[in-house]
């Protein structure tokens, strides 16, 4: 039997992946603001289910229930950052405590969580922390700015905490789907464009939720079968908009550094001004 700890296991993929493990017979450790939103759960699946309240953004609160929830089970074997949330509009356009909030969730919530959730692993000897990312960790849309900011910056986090605790015998998956039919869309706030930037990049047909590609069961299904690998890789992309997006997206990027190749070897040499 695996235990899991799921961050925002309310709604979307954080619930998803909660109900396929516990249907599993897994043991699954969620934490979300508003415990009762997962009664039904309980009420199925009983003491498989141990449930926790934790908003990310207190860093206090997230040391006090990692530490609980390691302390009340034997073992925790995949540990899942999911927590997250999205304002979309122009960049300019969004309120700074917009900005500060989604910063603070996104990013600095997932990383404080994983810094306190790496200890308790590395004493276990092991485990498997997954971060829930985005294909928009590699590319981005106009209107997302900020919540693209939080994504390329776990995306750096992660890929540098693999290798540090990889020593410890903690494997991590940066979990990267395309556009999935969540509740996440329509969750997200939506911030109206000024008027700058109305007919602009910015001011884009808004997504529907019947338009995106991926289920949200195939994407957890994916999440579990990754993380409870041999072998699991650091960076899981999944959903086909999201591999041909950001396949072609490196590729391009890859060309126009090979292009700058002169310019960047000649900054090596000593610059002297004329007549210096």
């Amino acid at each position: 039997m695996t235990t899991w700890l799921i961050t925002g296991a309310s709604r979307g993929l954080g619930r998803e992946i909660a109900e396929q493990a516990l249907g599993r017979g897994d043991r699954v450790a969620a934490t979300l603001r508003r415990p009762e939103q997962l009664d039904d759960l309980a009420e199925q699946y009983g003491d498989l289910l141990w449930r926790s309240r934790l908003d990310v953004t207190d860093t206090a609160r997230v040391e006090e229930v990692v530490a609980k929830a390691f302390a009340e089970h034997e073992r925790i074997d995949v540990v899942v950052s999911n927590a997250g949330f999205g304002v979309f509009g122009a960049a300019e356009d969004l309120s700074d405590a917009q900005v500060e909030q989604m910063i603070a969730t996104n990013l600095t919530g997932s990383i404080q969580f994983a810094r306190r959730v790496v200890p308790h692993l590395r004493e276990q000897g092991g485990g498997v922390l997954v971060q829930l990312s985005s294909m928009g960790g590699h590319i981005t849309f106009p209107g997302f700015a900020i919540y693209h900011a939080t994504k390329w910056g776990i995306e750096g986090y992660f890929e540098t905490l693999a290798a540090e605790v990889a020593p410890f015998g903690i494997k991590t998956v940066l979990v990267e789907p395309g556009r999935v039919r969540t509740s996440f869309y329509e969750a997200a706030e939506r911030v109206p464009l000024s008027e700058p930037y109305r007919g602009g990049p910015a001011d884009s047909p808004e997504a529907k939720v019947e338009d995106m590609v991926a289920s949200q069961s195939g994407v957890a299904h994916a999440t579990i079968e990754a993380a409870l690998s041999e072998d699991p890789p650091l960076r899981l992309l999944l959903n086909s908009d999201a591999y041909e997006a950001v396949t072609t997206t490196v590729q391009d990027r890859l060309a126009s550094l090979r292009r700058q190749r002169d310019s960047a070897y000649a900054a090596d040499a000593e610059y002297t001004a004329l007549g210096g």
